[in-house]
């Protein structure tokens, strides 16, 4: 028994390292925005062994799995100590997320748990369940984390275990490893997810991005990103949110949309990253879509492409909840690249590389959506006469 016990714990770490430093390469000519690469950066299955499973032959001779691990997704992204790192959501076979930092050397490949997830204290009312962060270096001097923490609905009758409220919970740490919890944000609207925290004070007060909305799931009279301020994170009040990129109907955001990572800061403005959410006879497909805001009014939108950024693709659209893309963490390294950590199908993470020239090319020259099908075609009319001129111009 013992040796088949070493046969085994021996052939899960040989395969664990191979999925770990196995390369990762660029995934064909793609579109000329972004590059995808064709592994997947997290999976369940790059959990550190010790976390699933008790070594101890004698108290699990068969080598069983004891906590199993079903998705890593929708994680936050950071670069600290020139390490690349998600602060990753990992659901348990127990539907319950927890988070854990993962770093890479380089960002792309070779990420590696740290040892031990994130001990995130707790509030006075304790968390059912906690799930994709958002981080921000904030000019304060701390990094935050905001996230999604979900709690049964007090108000739901007993036989219906399903309905839940949705707040944001709010945490900061100065070394990625130790965690201040501070109170919730307080909002007017019933619920609140994708709250996102501005890098900059404006006017000497805290910008969010939030997305009020009625409930759990459906947005209802809600939705759309909003913007307010409030005058501290340690006892975070909204007092009135701003909508500053609605809902529209017939795009890839009629039916909900949401702040991504915390924007980028560039001299033409910021660069937002979202998801726009509709409805099909498949269910919600989720895609990510971009737009940019004003340097000095981050209300007031100057532009934003029609259409999606980014959408699953080959097995991206296979997984735990199909037919879904979410980006909570991109990093803007200093040499301009931009790395975008996006999940696909609530199971794994991966990662697109980009520059931040590029970036912006594509938000304030790509057309914007004409909202009607004649509109597209005048778009497309557009583009092939520009070509046929050029081309006279060069015979």
């Amino acid at each position: 028994m013992m040796q088949e016990f070493k046969q085994r714990l021996t052939r899960l770490q040989q395969e664990q390292h191979q999925l770990i430093t196995k390369p990762n390469e660029i995934a064909g000519t793609g579109n000329g925005i972004f590059e995808r690469y064709k592994n997947p950066v997290l999976t369940a299955a790059h959990t550190p062994l010790n976390w699933r499973y008790d070594l101890d032959a004698a108290t699990n001779p068969y080598l069983m799995e004891r906590f199993g691990i079903n998705a890593v997704f929708n994680a936050g992204a950071i670069k600290f100590n020139n390490k690349y790192l998600m602060v990753a959501r990992v659901e348990g076979a127990d539907r319950k997320s927890f988070f854990a930092v993962a770093e890479s050397p380089d960002g792309i490949s070779n990420f590696t748990f740290w040892e031990y997830p994130v001990n995130l204290p707790q509030s006075t009312e304790p968390d059912t369940n906690v799930y994709d962060m958002r981080l921000t270096v904030h000019e304060d001097g701390w990094i935050y984390g905001l996230f999604c923490t979900e709690r049964r609905d007090p108000a739901a009758p007993e036989h219906d275990q399903s309905m839940a409220i949705a707040a944001c919970g709010i945490t900061r740490t100065k070394d990625m490893v130790n965690w201040e919890r501070l109170p919730d944000l307080k909002t007017k609207s019933p619920q609140q997810r994708n709250v996102v925290l501005h890098p900059e004070f404006v006017n000497g007060r805290y910008a969010l991005y939030t997305r009020p909305q009625d409930g759990f799931i459906s947005a209802g009279t809600g939705g759309g990103i909003g913007f307010g301020l409030c005058d501290t994170m340690e006892n975070a009040i909204v007092d009135q949110e701003t909508i500053i990129d609605n809902k529209n109907y017939h795009t890839v955001y009629e039916a909900k949309n949401g702040q991504g990572p915390a924007p980028i800061k560039t001299d033409k403005g910021w660069l937002h990253l979202a998801h726009g959410v509709r409805n099909t006879a498949a269910g919600l497909r989720y895609v990510l879509y971009m737009f940019m805001t004003q340097l000095d009014d981050l209300t007031k939108v100057l532009h934003k492409p029609g259409g999606y950024f980014l959408a699953p693709e080959g097995d991206e659209r296979i997984g735990d909840v199909s037919n879904v893309v979410f980006c909570n963490g991109w990093i803007a390294d200093g040499d301009g690249t931009v790395y975008i950590y996006y999940a696909s199908s609530d199971t794994r993470m991966h990662v697109a590389t980009t520059t931040v020239d590029k970036l912006i090319d594509y938000v304030v020259n790509t057309p914007a959506d004409g909202l009607r099908s004649s509109a597209s075609v005048d778009a497309i009319y557009h583009i092939i006469n520009n070509n046929r001129n050029q081309h006279q111009l060069q015979a």
